[in-house]
């Protein structure tokens, strides 16, 4: 009767602490494709997608809802069908492995290969549907037609040939073309 604990526990006390099941520091992860599915004795070229890397990443997976997090930043190095590299940095990540979707947090950049860059202090990206969105506030810098435009909320797709901003405001240069009659 003396040994028993019947101290009901609230607020921080009564949360369980999670433990990742992994740590690895100075992470560099490679993903690939091959052209078409190979079986365990093919041999093919492979194409690199995207090179991620990170000062240390911990593996949640041992949680009901499995997530991966970057709580030093990551830096992720993508390349298109043409072998352009595009890249994003984040000060901190998390993936959750189930829904494959994507958060970064704090000073995120896209800089695509042509020179264009969004910065944002959050973003998402949904690997199934290779969309990325955001709520929060951004800037866009189109070195193309010498724009700048600032909103926030916005979508698009992973090459930037969809773009959808929610609210804009700022500097945008439109170039007119001249009918022939």
């Amino acid at each position: 009767m003396s040994c028993k604990d019947n101290y009901q526990r609230v607020g921080e006390e009564a949360v369980k602490p999670i433990f990742p099941q992994g740590i690895a520091q100075d992470f560099t992860l490679t993903y690939t494709e091959t052209p078409k599915e190979m079986g365990t004795e093919d041999q093919s070229d492979s194409k690199i997608i995207a090179i991620l890397t990170s000062p240390i990443t911990e593996d949640y997976d041992n949680q009901v809802f499995k997530f991966h997090t970057f709580p030093k930043g990551l830096k992720v190095d993508f390349f298109d069908e043409k072998n352009q590299k595009s890249v994003i940095t984040a000060d901190y990540g998390i993936i959750y492995s189930q829904t494959n979707l994507i958060d970064l947090q704090g000073n995120v950049v896209i800089e695509t290969h042509d020179g264009k860059k969004l910065e944002t202090p959050q973003l998402f990206f949904d690997r199934s549907n290779n969309w990325i969105f955001t709520e929060e506030a951004f800037t866009y810098t189109n070195p193309e037609d010498g724009s700048v435009m600032d909103g926030e909320g916005m979508d698009f797709n992973r090459d930037f040939s969809y773009f959808k901003a929610h609210k804009t405001y700022g500097l945008m240069t439109i170039k007119e073309n001249e009918l022939d009659d």
